[in-house]
């Protein structure tokens, strides 16, 4: 249930014509951050297996994954923006210890495939640009990362990784300079074709799959709760609860994430 607290965003006045930029960036957050990095390199990936081998025919998958993939992250803000803990404490408070190792060890799994296939996806693009051999380059980003993590701040990874979803307008911009049949586009996305054989059904479930990936959930939640203790809230009690504004916001970014990873 949504209840009423005092937060910075509730204290400053409302926005105003000169201030509308700036609102709207500051707004912008966990929601957009997380729905931006589902598109990851195994994503990446994925989507580009799916378009070398079946062309358009896949398009279809964005009308499908867009609404599950917003729902889902929707669920998950709340929950830590409500609740004052991330996804991990919340099935601990309110399930049996066996639920939650189950549902971490399954987390583990597929992260650990996941974060494999995004250093491997990293290192091959580093090498088609660089020429250096791919097993060079994932060694050295897994440390990059691990480095990172240990020696910087929730704020100044957020604030990075909030303008480096600006890269993701390179697909709308691409997608125009290589002047598609935009009629098959519309065709393809409209009317859904599906293959009943193994290869294509392999495409579907990776693009699925890499769409609506385990990790987000317990990250969308997670960060939620990050937000909460950069603005001062360090013990649940102080961070339970959420304001329909708050849950407002929360809506808008997730939904504007989302549309990043659609594109």
């Amino acid at each position: 249930m949504a209840k009423s607290r005092t937060t910075p965003l509730e204290a400053e006045p409302g926005p105003t014509r000169h201030r509308g930029v700036q609102q709207f960036l500051k707004e912008l957050g966990p929601g957009l951050i997380t729905g931006a990095a589902d598109d990851d390199p195994s994503g990446i990936s994925t989507y580009s297996v799916a378009g070398a081998s079946y062309g358009y025919a896949t398009l279809w998958t964005a009308l499908l994954s867009f609404p599950l993939m917003a729902a889902i992250q929707l669920m998950c803000a709340r929950l830590g923006m409500v609740t004052g803990c991330g996804l991990a404490s919340a099935i601990r408070t309110h399930y049996p210890r066996w639920v939650l190792w189950f549902a971490c060890a399954l987390v583990i799994v597929a992260n650990v495939f996941n974060i494999g296939a995004d250093l491997g996806g990293m290192a091959d693009a580093m090498q088609m640009v660089t020429g250096i051999r791919a097993y060079f380059w994932t060694p050295f980003f897994a440390a990059l990362i691990t480095g990172i993590l240990f020696w910087t701040s929730y704020r100044i990874m957020a604030r990075v990784f909030k303008w480096l979803t600006l890269v993701l307008f390179a697909y709308v911009i691409t997608a125009f300079l290589v002047r598609p049949d935009w009629a098959a586009v519309a065709r393809a996305t409209l009317i859904p074709h599906i293959e009943w054989t193994k290869d294509y059904i392999a495409v579907l479930v990776g693009i699925l799959g890499t769409t609506i990936s385990p990790y987000l959930f317990f990250w969308q939640a997670a960060q939620e709760v990050e937000e909460d203790r950069e603005h001062g809230k360090m013990t649940v009690a102080q961070r339970r609860g959420s304001t329909n504004r708050e849950l407002l916001i929360a809506k808008k970014t997730l939904s504007r994430g989302c549309c990043f990873q659609t594109w």
